[in-house]
């Protein structure tokens, strides 16, 4: 008896996982679009096709050969899985879009930045840490509470509390019907009517400080995160992005949590395309890569290139009748009086 539609597409999910295949929804998160619970969403909305057939079920395995669509757009290949430090400035909101007009996190990013999702979020008015990475599995994994990464914050708030409120934090605590796991809480200093306090959490509830806080009488006036598991603030200035090596990632993050993340430090990187092609020899230098390749035929070039570099031997020439030695197709440069107090990246 032949078999119907059911067993043929049982086949092909089967031939897909015998390919390496994957969820299709967790490609499309590893990709940095959306989340994969996004992604699941997409689909649900008939917004993703693979191989020219729109989804009906997230249940589908796909493989590295698949076209992958999303509102039409191809879903790029696999890259490698990266993560970056923002010093996310107070009045900032971490969305990609604000039905307010508020400016967004997202926003306020370098140009040149792949697109990201970001780790969990940070309220308006809170500022400091936030994690940003171009893998949806990764931010996935990072966010849930049962990572066990401590989230530590400096807080000032106004009041007055006593240590000893502060330790029975660490059993956890109810507020109207929520409960809170244990919060690490000790006092630094009193500046005035306010009070400076560490807090450590590793749940992350939504306006989790504050609540617990003002369930202790006291009013949060400022809120910094100054750490995410292993990775610090540190120095990072307010707006300011920082990668983490790939190397380093991988060390923290150790072989349980890349695996359930669905990590990939061995694909490769992908740079942005910009409207200024001048900037990608920079993009690729300040991301380790290799600068220059393969140059077009003089003819093919634009003309005001071709006379930049007839001057350029000319002034070689010139040079050379004096006695001195230059090298050749190096232009002088002119040097910024400010170049020594620009900072390193």
């Amino acid at each position: 008896m032949s078999g119907g539609p059911a067993d043929g597409k049982q086949a092909e999910r089967e031939a897909a996982k015998d390919a390496g295949g994957e969820r299709v929804a967790k490609v499309i998160a590893r990709s940095g679009i959306c989340s994969r619970r996004d992604a699941e969403r997409l689909i649900g909305d008939g917004r993703v096709a693979v191989n020219g057939r729109t989804l009906t079920t997230p249940a589908m395995l796909v493989a590295p050969s698949d076209r992958i669509e999303v509102d039409g757009a191809l879903v790029a290949s696999r890259e490698r899985t990266r993560l970056w430090l923002f010093n996310k400035p107070k009045g900032l909101v971490t969305t990609n879009r604000d039905p307010e007009g508020r400016q967004t996190v997202f926003s306020a990013l370098p140009a040149d930045l792949p697109r990201v999702l970001s780790v969990g979020r940070l309220d308006i008015n809170t500022e400091g840490l936030l994690l940003l990475t171009n893998d949806g599995g990764l931010a996935r994994v990072l966010e849930l509470p049962a990572t066990g990464w401590l989230r530590r914050y400096r807080v000032r708030a106004h009041g007055n509390v006593d240590q000893r409120a502060l330790d029975a934090l660490g059993h956890g605590i109810s507020i109207d019907g929520m409960i809170y796991g244990a919060v690490e809480a000790a006092v630094d200093r009193v500046q005035g009517t306010n009070i400076w306090l560490t807090i450590g959490l590793r749940e992350g509830k939504n306006r989790e400080v504050k609540r617990v806080l003002e369930h202790l009488g006291l009013s949060v006036n400022r809120l910094i995160r100054v750490s995410y598991g292993p990775f610090q603030l540190g120095d990072l200035e307010a707006g300011e992005v920082r990668e983490v090596r790939g190397r380093v990632l991988r060390d923290q993050l150790g072989e349980k949590l890349a695996k359930a993340a669905g990590a990939d430090f061995d694909a490769p990187i992908r740079l942005p395309v910009t409207a200024d092609e001048n900037s990608r020899p920079k993009q690729r230098a300040a991301r380790g890569g290799k600068v220059g390749g393969p140059q077009a035929p003089q003819e093919d070039r634009p003309k005001k290139l071709v006379r930049k570099r007839a001057t350029g031997e000319k002034a070689v020439a010139a040079e050379a009748q004096r006695g001195r030695r230059v090298k050749p197709d190096s232009a002088p440069k002119r040097r910024s009086p400010h170049a020594d107090r620009r900072r390193s990246p």
